[in-house]
């Protein structure tokens, strides 16, 4: 492990303890160049597939995704992530995500299909269990992954009044309500069937999302309304050039900060993908190795692309071109079973 030295922005990565991972490895990220150092690794939760960060940066939050299904709190501010407490229970399995939204604690439960919401305390540790657990339902025509509902990613919409989640199992995307520490579905949008949508990500100016679907390697473009909570599917856009040579399982998704660009991740493939957002369109500007072997999740920050490539153990970043939004591979760094990348500020 290097020194920490002076303490400046710090990178956190969940990584899968059943398969060799360390836990949560905290690197230092270097200014300018965004390049990563490993700094140390806590390993006192099973399986932190994800990771979100309060908007304060100084508590980190994961899910362990078990059968179990549990959710901690960290301090991040010292050198080395402190546990807050015992993790606690979310209610459901598999929890796959997670993200802050009204006060809660909200996760993904892809194992029992289902989104839980935990209170979230003033000091920024978790309520004894959820205040609600939200079941999905529904299926899907791709047999077995879509026998019953997988919710994989839930979210705040850009103007925090809206919880999103995307659910792999039922093709679809629900739109809701927290109130009283309740969720309830306003909306469900039906996207198409056996498309298997993983993921997505908003524009920043919140007039589109982009669902990233695992089942079919394709970004469905959608116009959201958050005036009443609706979602509206309008184009869906391969994410590679031609036919899968073999395997092609998309992952990750992100926008750029300026919009003008998206970015997916292809396990399988092993690639990224870049897309010019023109208007109501995505165009697909070209494609770029992942540097890796299954890339899980991305993350941008500062200009610069993280991808953590979860069979290859390794975290790779990538500078961004300005002009046409294509990465160029910087550097790596090794984490073994690497899940997902998390930027603080410094």
């Amino acid at each position: 492990m290097a020194d920490v030295g002076r303490r400046g922005r710090r990178a956190y990565i969940g990584s899968f303890t059943a398969a060799g991972g360390h836990g949560i490895t905290t690197a230092s990220v270097a200014e300018g160049s965004g390049a990563l150092t490993v700094l140390s690794a806590v390993n006192d939760l099973p399986d932190p597939a994800y990771l979100a960060l309060s908007p304060g940066g100084d508590t980190l939050y994961a899910v362990s995704e078990t059968a179990e299904g549990t959710v901690a709190a960290y301090r991040v501010t010292g050198e080395t992530p402190e546990l807050m407490r015992a993790p606690v229970p979310v209610g459901g399995s598999g929890p796959v995500h997670l993200s802050l939204f009204a006060g809660h604690l909200l996760t993904a439960n892809y194992g029992s299909g289902s989104v839980t919401a935990v209170p979230v305390r003033a000091d920024g540790t978790l309520a004894d269990g959820p205040s609600t657990v939200l079941q999905h339902s529904g299926s899907g025509p791709h047999t077995p992954r879509q026998q019953g509902p997988h919710a994989h990613q839930v979210q705040p919409d850009p103007t925090g009044r809206w919880a999103v989640s995307v659910d792999l199992g039922a093709d679809s995307v629900r739109v809701c309500t927290l109130t009283d520490g309740t969720l309830v579905v306003h909306r469900e949008i039906a996207l198409r069937p056996g498309s298997g949508p993983r993921h997505l990500a908003f524009h920043p100016k919140g007039r589109y999302a982009y669902v990233l679907n695992e089942l079919t390697p394709t970004v469905t473009v959608c116009h959201w309304d958050a005036d009443d909570g609706t979602l509206k599917p309008l184009t869906e856009v391969p994410v590679l050039p031609g036919a899968p040579a073999g395997d092609a399982y998309p992952s990750g998704i992100v926008t750029s900060p300026d919009g003008r660009f998206v970015w997916t991740a292809t396990r399988g493939e092993d690639v990224l993908s870049t897309f010019a957002v023109e208007g109501e369109e995505l165009r697909l500007v070209g494609t770029v190795t992942c540097a890796g072997h299954w890339p899980r999740a991305i993350t941008e920050a500062g200009g610069v692309l993280y991808v953590a490539n979860e069979r290859s153990a390794d975290v790779s970043w990538f500078a961004l071109d300005p002009d046409r939004g294509l990465p160029r591979y910087e550097g790596s760094i090794e984490v073994a079973a690497a899940s997902c990348v998390v930027i603080g500020a410094a």
